[in-house]
């Protein structure tokens, strides 16, 4: 265990900054995302597992093997809440075990625990067996599937049944590690500062989330109500991309999920939103079929993406990726490609296995979900993400919707332009998470400025990053309005050091900066920094913004704009000397 100075905690406030601080200082050392050498980051942050809304989130930090730069990816649930109570604010796994095995923290002691009877088993069932083997129900348990022991670049971690570490590949790291889970469990109490302020200020602040006019039907859908708001707004991502209305949107929404599918509600540590939504398949050639889901970005993926209007085969994609540990998004987004390389010829059945694909075909787009992460026949190319298919199949490159090597999430940045510079931007790759611009820009319509763009990516970029170092969710901000400015009481109350949300905002900055770094030393620069091809040069098909491309000449102008604002080069890379600023010590 090694002790940090309040200095350190305080410019890097936790999760994703001490992640990223952290692997910045082990960069030299790293030749491979996969290599032992390379890291493994948990981080909660100073607000997870208090009272206080959303509190739950756990970041994952590493050299991402999907892209091979900064990565990163988070989960909610209750896993960081018990590595807290267990007295961690950072776990840091580095090397190899002989053999398969778990890491077992119990407070103080941790031990690498030989398992070798793990292999092969899913997500759920080795979180199964690592609770029977320590005789206790009390221990949390992030796992792998086959996807992260096959080392399936975007495979994923999982936790409290279908809480994902979904992107950039975290799964791999730990397969690589030869670590098949983390079990936890804590029961010390968390410092905070002044315990009765921040009862009075989280009391206040769920009475206001309670009472806003959306909450209701929060609870009741969740972020399956984004299915028909995209939809109508004519940015749904249907048939890898080629179109952005799905003419069977109202088979897979929130509504249908409510009306024949939804049986109960979760939700994440302390938090009242319960956005999360348990569903049974009833009937069919499904029935059984039991998952927590989907949310938007599965249901659009495996989805309209890839022309599935049967919600029930849906959730059963996402209970096999749930459980194989694999990311919907990408693998949805890889599956959407491979079907188009089908259908227009640039492929035959007899490079897919003998699989005569077609758009809504479910049982075998299912079929190469669990190639995919046992790396079977055409799953092996795929397994390896969009870089390893273009290399493959350099014929299918025109087709990839991808950013530094990461396929791209559900929104389409044709119909908003700023989204599609919150993708070329995103310091992961594409993924909406850094900043979602979508309603604000449909919202101003054509007369938006550029600026004005370029601002908001920046404060989304800023804004929702610094929830991830904090340890909380960004939706009671988002879909409830919530005032940002209560994160830095908050933060003020646990930690007792005064900060306005400026001075917070100052340090996502900061970390910002120093992922770009990470990245930079990996050969990242302006070249990289660009939408999909397939959004520069072929034209939605359908919906309201059909015959719409991003304007390369109206991109490079936001591009110049958002550097001189980060005061980048023109290359956008940070100023020189800037990694001196990162330099200092844990304590």
């Amino acid at each position: 265990m090694v002790p940090f100075g309040e200095e350190f905690a305080l410019k890097y406030v936790g999760g994703r900054g001490f992640g990223a601080k952290l692997l910045f200082d082990q960069l030299p050392k790293i030749k491979d995302p996969l290599g032992p050498e390379n890291i493994l980051v948990v981080a909660p942050g100073p607000l997870t597992g208090l009272y206080l809304p959303g509190g739950s989130k756990t970041h994952f930090v590493s050299l991402a093997p999907l892209t091979g730069i900064y990565g990163d990816s988070n989960m909610g649930g209750n896993f960081g809440t018990e590595l807290r109570q267990a007295g961690y604010d950072a776990l840091v796994i580095a090397g190899r075990a002989d053999e398969l095995s778990y890491v077992w923290i119990d407070e103080d002691e941790v031990e690498v625990v030989p398992a070798p009877e793990l292999a092969g088993n899913g997500c759920l069932e080795t979180d199964r067996m690592v609770k029977d083997r320590l005789q206790s129900e009390e221990v949390r348990v992030a796992a792998i599937g086959p996807g992260g022991e096959n080392l399936v670049r975007f495979a994923t971690i999982n936790a409290d049944w279908s809480r994902n570490a979904g992107r950039c590949g975290m799964g791999a790291v730990l397969g690589s590690k030869n670590v098949k889970a983390i079990a936890v469990r804590g029961g010390k109490d968390m410092p905070v500062a002044d315990v009765g302020a921040l009862r009075l200020l989280t009391d206040r602040s769920m009475k206001e989330l309670s009472s806003h006019p959306l909450f209701g039907f929060w609870q009741q859908q969740g972020l399956m109500s984004v299915v028909d708001y995209v939809n109508s707004a004519g940015v749904l991502p249907t048939r890898n991309y080629s179109e952005n209305v799905f003419e069977e949107a109202e088979q897979i929404d929130g509504f249908k999920m409510e009306k024949e599918y939804k049986i109960g509600d979760t939700a994440c540590f302390g938090c009242p939103m319960s956005c999360g939504n348990i569903c049974l398949v009833k009937n069919g050639k499904y029935k059984g079929t039991i998952a927590e889901g989907p949310e938007y970005e599965t249901a659009c993926m495996l989805g309209s993406n890839l022309g599935v209007g049967d919600f029930a085969a849906i959730l059963k994609g996402n209970q096999l990726c749930d459980d194989l540990g694999i990311d919907t998004i990408s693998s949805g987004n890889l599956i959407g490609v491979l079907i188009e390389a089908v259908e227009t010829g640039l492929l035959r059945p007899a490079d897919v296995d003998g699989m005569t694909l077609a758009w809504g075909d479910d049982e075998l787009i299912n079929t190469l979900l669990e190639k995919i992460a046992r790396r079977e026949g055409v799953g092996d190319v795929l397994a390896g993400g969009s870089r390893a298919v273009a290399a493959h199949w350099p014929q299918l490159a025109p087709l990839m919707v991808q950013v530094k090597g990461m396929e791209q999430s559900a929104y389409d940045g044709r119909s908003t332009i700023s989204m599609a510079l919150a993708y070329g931007t995103c310091d992961i790759g594409a993924h909406h998470n850094r900043a979602w611009t979508v309603g604000k820009e449909l919202e101003a319509g054509a007369s938006w400025q550029a600026e004005d763009r370029v601002d908001l990516v920046i404060y989304h970029q800023t804004i929702r990053p610094l929830f991830d170092m904090l340890g909380v969710c960004r939706l009671p901000w988002i879909e409830l309005g919530y005032d940002e400015n209560r994160y830095a009481e908050f933060y003020s109350i646990v930690t007792g050091v005064p900060h306005t949300l400026d001075d917070l905002l100052a340090r996502s900055r900061e970390v910002w900066d120093l992922t770009r770094l990470i990245s930079a030393t990996r050969g990242v620069s302006r070249k990289d920094d660009y939408p999909p091809p397939r959004m520069m040069e072929r034209a939605v098909e359908k919906g309201p913004y059909a015959g719409r491309v991003v304007d390369r000449g109206e991109y490079d102008e936001m591009l110049d704009l958002y550097y001189q604002k980060r005061g980048w080069s023109e290359d956008g890379k940070p100023a020189e000397g800037r990694e001196k600023d990162f330099r200092d010590r844990l304590s």
